[in-house]
């Protein structure tokens, strides 16, 4: 078999696997979508099990002429987007299972979101890139809109189908010139020309390229899209947008900026210092006023792709080590903190989004409040849970490149975004009790809101060792 077949192995076997699934689909009706969604999770775990490198002895390197590497870095960041998927799927059946309108496309829609989002990180060539991002798109553009009846998931799926073809445009716009200035698609083709010096047109380029892949991470200014579309799409969906697509944009990032533009590393680093700071500064202070908890959710996601750009702008191993850590956490907070928002339902069984119906959760639903309590103060970034420890990491590595400065604005904007945070826990444990939720059982979602509750608690250090040399590993491939 040609190499480079082995070594996109977990893509062939998510592509296969969703066509089939998509005719299972066809046949069987939605009535088949449960078993659909189970033989989904199974092709993830396949997939990750093949990712090259993953495996002791598995093959690695350049397939298809260098337009597709698969690495360490490749695989780190594959294991924590199918993880994500999986547990987004899950997440879907109980919230959509409630109104009969769980349809069984809705696991094939992110199957092939996560072949999209694998081909990212994998990505070797500006228009490898382009593919990848465009089949991810694709997928997340008909998943905000899958409450068809819901004007608001209407809306939702049309704003963020207009804001991502702009943004799309923008990205396909500065790989031309980056392409009619350098003479060649290949990321070591680019590197090298930019190694001669960054021409003018040349660092517009890297301006419009940034610029759009800003917009799939909801980096400030291109977040306009991100409560909008968090508020309107159906929630198990939000919380896909807020995990496993933002750890696959920002891998991208990290690897176009890294090995595409490292030559240009002091344009490039002005650039992502203004959307960190923009966006720890507007995630942080935006967040305050809002009521609903989707949108706040969606400040917050902005809030943290700020941190996790601080240590992209350290540029080097150590920066490049903690944003992967930091996304990886990252994806188990929030989607922690969303399987406890799919509880939030009235009596009748329709979802409550309203903040204040936290209010006095403690005492209807101490656990439940308890786990929420977990993953705010583990997003503020408390001391003791495991979501300070990647905030520590990307200042550290800011520090260590001489960006002080720039940890120290980062540190006193995270004390704004802990108000909000530390607000929720306020109004769970010391307000009077609003109208109890309704009492569900859902044996997955508890073993799930479990075991993340576990995983950013102090018991999350144990893992510091492990995860710790997985993500240096990781960030040396690029260097």
């Amino acid at each position: 078999m040609d190499q480079s077949f082995i070594l996109i192995l977990p893509e062939e076997i998510l592509s296969v696997g969703a066509i089939l699934l998509m005719l299972v689909a066809a046949w069987g009706g939605d009535k088949s979508a449960r078993t659909i969604t189970w033989l989904a999770v199974t092709l993830l775990i396949a997939a990750g099990a093949f990712v090259p490198g993953v495996l002791p002895g598995s093959a690695t390197g350049l397939a298809f002429g260098g337009l597709f590497v698969a690495d360490s870095f490749a695989a780190f960041a594959k294991l924590v987007i199918y993880a994500g998927a999986g547990i987004a799927m899950l997440m879907a059946m109980s919230w959509f299972g409630r109104d009969r309108d769980y349809r069984a496309e809705y696991p094939v829609l992110i199957l092939f979101s996560a072949i999209g989002m694998g081909m990212m990180v994998s990505a070797n060539d500006l228009l490898t890139l382009y593919v990848g991002l465009e089949l991810q798109s694709l997928a997340a553009y008909v998943l905000a809109s899958f409450q068809r009846s819901d004007t608001r998931s209407a809306e939702a799926g049309l704003k963020y189908f207009v804001l991502g073809a702009l943004a799309s445009g923008i990205l396909l716009y500065g790989i031309s010139l980056l392409y009619g200035f350098t003479g060649t698609t290949l990321f070591e083709g680019v590197a090298a020309k930019l190694g001669d010096g960054v021409s003018t047109g040349e660092l517009f380029g890297i301006v419009f390229v940034l610029a759009g892949l800003a917009f799939k991470i909801s980096a400030v200014p291109f977040h306009m899209w991100t409560p909008d579309v968090y508020e309107g799409a159906p929630t198990p969906v939000t919380a896909f947008f807020a995990s496993a697509p933002k750890v696959a944009a920002m891998a991208l990032l990290v690897r176009v900026s890294v090995e595409a533009m490292g030559p240009a590393t002091l344009q490039w680093r002005q650039i992502v210092i203004f959307a960190a700071l923009a966006s720890t500064i507007l995630g942080g202070v935006a967040a305050i006023g809002q009521r609903n908890i989707k949108r706040l959710l969606a400040y917050s996601s902005i809030n943290n792709v700020g941190f996790a750009l601080v240590g992209l702008a350290a540029a080097g191993v150590a920066g490049v080590a903690s944003v992967l850590t930091y996304m990886a956490v990252y994806l188990v907070m929030t989607l922690g903190t969303f399987l406890v928002v799919l509880r939030m339902r009235d009596a009748d069984g329709q979802p409550v989004e309203s903040i204040e119906s936290l209010s006095g959760l403690s005492q209807n639903r101490p656990m439940l409040a308890f786990a929420m309590a977990m993953f705010m103060f583990s997003l503020a970034g408390i001391p003791g849970l495991f979501g300070f420890w990647p905030k520590f990491l990307v200042f550290d590595a800011a520090v260590q490149a001489d960006l002080t400065w720039l940890a120290a604005i980062a540190i006193a904007t995270s004390v704004i975004s802990a108000f909000y945070y530390l607000m929720i826990v306020k109004k769970m444990y010391f307000d009077a009790p609003a109208p109890a939720y309704a009492e569900t059982k859902e044996p997955v979602g508890t073993v799930l809101i479990l075991v993340t509750a576990l995983l950013v608690s102090p018991l999350g250090y144990l893992t510091i060792k492990p995860l710790g040399e997985a993500a240096t590993t990781a960030a040396q491939a690029l260097f």
